[in-house]
């Protein structure tokens, strides 16, 4: 039997509380009762008060600030949708390169090794491979191999849309969360997990999955008893998710790298300095700093001196990180971000974290109270808040805030499901000629592509797509929140 870090930890908080300090410049004692913290004798009430957050696999820290979103060159298409506003963003985490095709493979094996009388739920997940497939273009050869064959391994995936991207980053958390509970001694590898016998992260914290138990934490309100991992114990990992569409455009910038004592002292177009898309260092004099169309027929440079061979794609770690160390936030692939679509103004956003998308839910419970039994898929299930419940569960997660200030009749928190014009159908009239693209289910998409211009390689430069719709040029990365101190 392993015990690991963690049992160490519960052994140093002992220590540490004997000596009368948590950490922090925080005493043993409850400063408002006089009650002592972790001592079985006064009901012990358990508090670990060092914390520092582990840094989950493939994610890099973003130092987050304040800076100017939106449009920084000319309007060329004259949208008028994302006028610049000063904003702040909290630190962050996020993926230091986009999901590969390898990433994305792991995946959908898990999906159709465990759901094995669910395959609905692998067969939704794979990417749409046709993508590729072009009306006057010899696409084909993409269509069959850019996802499966060995030699794509490295490159962006592709062909998958922002529901599927959410899903993935909803596996990526339990995975991630389950092999810290394995590490630390806590639950032993389970390859045998089936159908609803799998690890999730909220159903594990609910109670409602075992796992192959190696050893628990002792519980210290309770003589010789123990108690499973929670919350409180800043064990298990924030989840992952879609970065914002502030989080992503402010990675994309890295002003960390010319800011001097909270002043920048230059304002970047793209993910580096200066105006033009040529690597302006000695070394690498001339080359294109990003993958995109240089010109009308010219997708990748000479024969002989090849834009970094990119014919296409080119794999995630391809031209040179930003200073954030983020690889490709320009060029490459779009990526899709959390947000809904709206045309943007400084009139309608929040200066601190902004964001356009909140669907505030709670998690299924029963008369008494519980929370309700996971599904088929081992997975907790959620539903829309109502004016009773707002902000008052602590199991809300996420009512809906997506059309606020947009005019139309349903623009409160909440909103009557039964109009279908008013939430899914934003702009339109219900008996006039007239329809909009945007709606509740269009979801921003930025960076610029290989399939782009440099114009769209701007951070501030932005797009959308039915979040159902997916392209040879869209793909995506993680974020994780940071939580704590800004840094």
């Amino acid at each position: 039997m392993r015990i690991k870090g963690i049992f160490s930890l519960v052994i140093l908080s002992v220590l540490i509380s004997s000596c009368g300090l948590l950490g922090g410049g925080r005493t043993d004692v409850s400063t408002t009762t006089g009650w002592s913290y972790n001592d079985p004798e006064m009901g012990g009430f358990e508090i670990r008060d060092i914390y520092d957050q582990e840094t989950g696999p493939g994610l890099v820290f973003v130092d987050g600030g304040t800076f100017t979103m939106g449009r920084t060159q000319e309007d060329v298409m004259y949208e008028w949708n994302n006028t610049p506003r000063r904003v702040s963003v909290s630190s962050f985490y996020m993926d230091e390169t986009a999901i590969s095709n390898v990433d994305y493979r792991e995946y959908l094996h898990w999906l159709r090794r465990v759901y094995v009388d669910y395959p609905e739920v692998h067969r939704n997940a794979l990417p749409d491979t046709a993508v590729w497939r072009s009306p006057l273009g010899y696409n084909e050869p993409y269509v069959e191999t850019y996802f499966r064959h060995p030699a794509f391994n490295d490159y962006p995936v592709v062909g998958v849309n922002w529901l599927q991207a959410n899903d993935y980053c909803i596996w990526r958390t339990d995975r991630v969360n389950e092999m810290i509970l394995i590490r630390e001694g806590i639950l032993e590898w389970d390859p045998n997990q089936v159908n609803e016998n799998n690890f999730n992260t909220d159903a594990y914290l609910a109670g409602q999955y075992e796992g192959l138990v190696l050893q628990n934490l002792p519980d210290l309100s309770v003589e010789g008893g123990e108690r499973r991992v929670q919350f409180e114990d800043g064990i298990l990992l924030p989840k992952y998710r879609l970065p914002t569409e502030a989080e992503w455009e402010f990675a994309a910038l890295g002003l960390i790298g010319n800011t001097y004592e909270e002043r920048v002292y230059g304002r970047r177009i793209y993910p580096w300095d200066g105006h033009h898309t040529r690597n302006d260092s000695r070394r690498n004099l001339g080359e294109m700093r990003a993958n995109f169309v240089r010109g009308r027929g010219d997708y990748m440079g000479v024969a002989g001196f090849q834009n970094e061979d990119a014919e296409i794609t080119s794999p995630v770690r391809s031209y040179w990180p930003n200073d954030y160390g983020l690889y490709n936030m320009a060029g490459n692939v779009n990526e899709w971000v959390a947000d809904v679509y709206r045309p943007n103004s400084f009139h309608d956003v929040d200066e601190f974290r902004p964001f356009r998308g909140n669907v505030f839910t709670k998690l299924v419970t029963d008369e008494e109270g519980n929370i309700a039994q996971k599904d088929e898929l081992g997975r907790l299930q959620r539903e829309p808040i109502t004016e009773e419940d707002a902000f008052r569960s602590p199991n809300i997660s996420q009512a809906d805030y997506i059309n606020y200030r947009d005019g139309d009749q349903q623009s409160s928190l909440f909103y009557n499901t039964d109009d279908p014009y008013g939430e899914h159908r934003m702009y339109s009239q219900r008996n006039g000629d007239y329809t909009s693209l945007i709606s509740d289910e269009v979801r921003v998409y930025k960076g610029g592509s290989w399939r782009d211009r440099p114009y769209w390689l701007s951070p501030g430069t932005r797009r959308f797509l039915h979040q159902e719709e997916s392209r040879d040029d869209i793909g995506f990365r993680c974020a994780m929140n940071h939580v704590g101190s800004a840094r």
